[in-house]
């Protein structure tokens, strides 16, 4: 046996023994059951564990079965998914549980390649599922494992580029054992968030360090290498508050805009005819930030106060353009963005 079969054959033997000593407790972890492994998996990309657990508990809890979350409506959907960003992971949710439910017969996609079929469904999460609930020994690869195997055996490819990451997934479904591929998974995705970190990686207690590339050669910091080649625009928001005795003039984002089905506020420079003669907006002193993936937003919303003898006028604008007209004890029913809940909060709402 060489040299390079002895390492590959031990790297997967001592991730393992590393995650059996230091296991974490995640609710996900104790079943195989397809739906919840996915609902997790669908939460937690783009999020952090901490961030995704109080929504799992919430969706799990609301939806405990894909029947029940095919049979919500979106606007619900969305609601319990607010605050959490990135809110076509909730929409390709709530679709992919009505396809399984009512063209699938429920029955849920039990092969990696069966659920790349699914909306929102990529090679990573195909291989989550497919390993977690069906054993199959496909091998997930995201950040964490990246950054492990990018140290362990010194690879220095972009790992932005599409090309590496093939090239990742074939080391890492290489190394994965057959025999037992959940635990595998698990145990890379752990060591890479808990052991190999992005920053100060706890090396002096590694059980890889002896055969660590990274460490050997004195680049731990300079791998995995990565060109971010995402250009980031500043985007200014000026909203309209309007108010009608304690009713809301809301808009509801439309099809194919980054926050569709969620509510805001009328933007000023879209606001036409009947709000052409208002000059008594009064500006709220504070402004807003809040950075998405390719934008970063700041906000700056205006206060008006309609007078209640219009109200059949405002409503009329508000079927014109259509907005929405919303009794101040339904607001929070309203699924919105977190910078719009942001803003909420501080008035009191």
């Amino acid at each position: 046996m060489n040299s390079k079969s002895v390492e590959f054959q031990a790297f997967p033997n001592q991730i393992i023994q590393w995650y059996r000593q230091n296991p974490r407790d995640l609710p996900w972890r104790g079943t195989t059951d397809p739906y919840l492994i996915w609902l997790s998996e669908i939460i937690l990309q783009q999020t952090r564990v901490a961030q995704g657990l109080p929504y799992y508990y919430a969706f799990s809890q609301t939806y405990p079965t894909v029947k029940d979350l095919a049979l919500a409506p979106e606007s619900e959907v969305l609601r319990l998914w607010q605050g959490l960003g990135y809110y076509s992971r909730a929409r390709n949710l709530h679709a992919c549980a009505k396809w399984i439910w009512f063209e699938q017969n429920g029955v849920f996609p039990q092969t990696y390649d069966q659920l790349l079929l699914l909306k929102g469904v990529g090679s990573y999460t195909a291989a989550a599922i497919s390993s977690f609930a069906f054993g199959e020994a496909k091998a997930v690869v995201d950040g964490n494992v990246f950054r492990v195997l990018a140290r362990y055996f010194g690879l220095d490819s972009d790992i932005n580029s599409s090309r590496t990451k093939k090239e990742f997934e074939a080391l890492a479904n290489q190394l994965i054992p057959k025999d037992n591929p959940a635990e595998f998974n698990q145990a890379m995705m752990d060591f890479g968030s808990r052991q190999c970190t992005p920053k100060n990686p706890s090396c002096e207690t590694c059980p890889l360090v002896k055969t660590c590339f990274a460490h050997t050669h004195g680049l731990v910091n300079q791998l995995p290498v990565k060109i971010n080649k995402v250009k980031v625009k500043d985007r200014k928001l000026n909203y309209l508050v309007i108010k009608c005795g304690t009713e809301w003039v809301w808009n509801k984002r439309s099809s194919g805009d980054i926050w569709e089905g969620l509510h805001d506020f009328p933007l000023q420079e879209k606001t036409k005819t009947l709000l052409s003669e208002i000059t008594d907006a009064k500006p709220i002193p504070k402004s807003y930030r809040h950075l998405l993936s390719h934008q970063r937003l700041e906000a700056e919303f205006a206060e008006v106060e309609f007078p209640a003898e219009k109200r059949q006028a405002l409503y009329q604008w508000c079927e014109q353009e259509g907005y929405l007209l919303v009794s101040e004890k339904e607001i929070d029913e309203l699924a919105k963005p977190k910078l719009i809940v942001n803003f909420l909060n501080d008035q009191g709402i």
